[in-house]
């Protein structure tokens, strides 16, 4: 699954943005989808994958074999389908609080454990001159008052008790709002305002295809595309009046009946289960090291770069 974060880039288009922040599931690596490149991608990230580059094989296998004695709860050698979905899930809850802990303290300025949306804006857009304001209204893709009001909208939903502060727990869901059962609306809205261009309040399948590929007459469309379009129309649009309503939206972006940690232990259970017994000794797990580095279960890979845990 794809994570949020706060907007405290200068310069970034809106749609840039957005496409970083938005939870869907279409395509995630630009390489050959099934490849182990797509897979790596798909599970790090490209910018995350670059970083392995910088350990050597024998030592990124030692680490692996370190976080499967964490994984391995009972410590009986096998680690199963449970288990891993339960680190994997400690990984991506891991991530959420080590973002919002970072960024909450330079937010609270005064120190009282609580940040109002004034604080928040003043420091992620006080840079801004009104000609600043003016100018990106008059682009058709970006604006920072757009940017400024999809930030305040999500910050009111993630502000349960309606003070117009975050303490660090609410924090969490404006950063993570995929995360938390209470800020789906806000997620399936900011997906509308993204991909919806007309208006409409449904998304068709050009406006569906449009925002994941950007068509080259002078090129073939890829079969990920064709794939998408029989996905939209067979799936995704249940009531088949050739649009995506909200609740057809909220399903593809975050479906009732999809599980991703456990899909990602069935993943990786499949990729590396030599013997076919259902679970993974160290030795199974080592040797598909390539497989298990591009996987959250790993943080991304990130838990390979933590000095303290080696």
């Amino acid at each position: 699954m794809m994570v949020f974060v706060g907007l405290f880039m200068v310069g970034i288009t809106l749609a840039a943005v957005a496409k970083k922040d938005r939870v869907v599931d279409h395509t995630l690596s630009d390489k050959e989808p099934g490849s182990p490149d797509y897979d790596h991608d798909a599970f790090v990230g490209e910018e995350e994958a670059k970083k392995f580059n910088d350990l050597s094989p024998e030592e990124s296998r030692r680490r692996l074999g370190l976080i499967v004695e964490k994984i391995d709860k009972d410590s009986n050698g096998k680690v199963t389908e449970k288990e891993l979905e339960d680190w994997i899930i400690f990984t991506q809850q891991r991530y959420i609080h080590e973002d919002a802990d970072k960024q909450f303290p330079a937010l609270d300025k005064n120190g009282d454990g609580k940040i109002h949306w004034n604080e928040y804006k003043n420091t992620s857009y006080g840079y801004l001159s009104d000609e600043d304001l003016e100018t990106s209204e008059k682009d058709d893709e970006f604006s920072y008052k757009q940017m400024i009001a999809r930030d305040e909208r999500r910050w009111d939903k993630a502000d349960t008790n309606g003070d117009k502060h975050c303490d660090l727990d609410e924090f969490k869901a404006f950063l993570h709002p995929e995360e938390f059962p209470h800020m789906i609306d806000v997620v399936v809205q900011e997906t509308m305002d993204d991909i919806d261009k007309n208006k409409d309040g449904l998304l068709s399948l050009e406006e569906y295809i449009n925002d994941m590929h950007t068509r080259d007459d002078t090129e073939e469309e890829p079969e990920w595309v064709a794939t998408e379009r029989e996905q939209f129309t067979t799936y995704r649009d249940t009531d088949k009046d050739g649009y995506l309503n909200n609740e057809e939206v909220r399903e593809w972006i975050l479906p009732t009946d999809f599980n991703h940690a456990i899909a990602e232990a069935k993943h990786l259970i499949q990729e590396a289960d030599g013997d076919g017994d259902g679970e993974l000794t160290k030795d199974e797990i080592i040797t598909h090291h390539d497989a298990f580095v591009g996987s959250q279960a790993t943080d991304w890979g990130e838990a390979l770069n933590r000095h303290d845990e080696f």
